[in-house]
């Protein structure tokens, strides 16, 4: 049966909406169930990766509730959250307003509702740009790494963290059924429906991962791009960087 929040082309954006909507209360919990936490030190190892300084501008695109965004900010770059879901968005300012003890004149990092696909901000403005689990939601996420690759300035770093697909068949074959035949479980069980979280394989069999986001990457002219698998590429992080300018 078909995952009715799965639709390629123009209904895509609508029945993704629908899907994170339909999660964002508890998006966190099920993160920290399915990934046994996992999740905290991968996002922490992409942050790492980002080589952000104090001064430095970040982007975290598809932001969700807003862990990489918090990241990046504690590390001391003015950061911004970009999302199109104003439901998970919802939870990350709830979020940010507790870490400033309700305060909420000049909270940073700041949160802004606006499409990955079209990002608004002009050409080359932020030192970092991250995605995570976002990419492979977009229509079409060859130009989510463009509109990022746009948005960077010369030297800037580009970050992608995702579900991947292990190289190792077998590991993949069994890792694909933990998918199949657990994850969604997380999803009747806390969402009522267990094709929220069936989603994600639909989503990831139609998805490159991380060989065709290295290959995008490179098509960009992309520097130093690399692959970092995590849990023998269960789980991965893209990384490149635009050029320098030249003097």
């Amino acid at each position: 049966m078909a995952n009715r929040y799965y639709a390629p082309g123009a209904n895509r954006a609508a029945r993704v909406n629908d899907l994170f909507a339909t999660v964002a209360p508890r998006y966190d919990l099920i993160n920290d169930l399915q990934s046994f936490g996992l999740h905290r030190g991968w996002k922490r190892r992409l942050v790492r990766l980002a080589e952000g300084r104090p001064g430095h501008l970040a982007l975290d695109v598809c932001c969700g509730t807003g862990d990489v965004t918090f990241a990046l900010a504690e590390v001391g770059l003015e950061t911004i959250g970009l999302d199109f879901s104003e439901a998970m968005l919802a939870v990350a300012r709830e979020r940010n307003v507790r870490r400033h003890h309700g305060n909420e004149s000049d909270i940073l990092p700041r949160f802004l509702h606006g499409d990955a696909q079209q990002i608004p901000f002009p050409d080359g403005s932020f030192d970092v740009i991250t995605v995570s689990y976002g990419l492979r939601n977009l229509a079409r996420w060859q130009t989510g790494l463009a509109e990022m690759f746009r948005v960077a300035k010369p030297g800037a770093r580009l970050l992608v963290l995702d579900f991947g697909k292990p190289d190792n068949a077998l590991w993949r074959a069994l890792y694909f059924t933990y998918l199949r035949a657990i994850v969604p479980l997380f999803g009747k069980i806390f969402c009522g429906d267990s094709q929220t979280h069936s989603y994600i394989l639909e989503s990831l069999q139609r998805y490159p991962a991380q060989h065709g986001v290295a290959d995008e990457m490179r098509r960009l002219d992309c520097l130093d791009v690399r692959i970092i698998n995590l849990l023998g590429g269960m789980m991965t992080i893209n990384y490149g960087r635009k050029a320098p300018v030249r003097r």
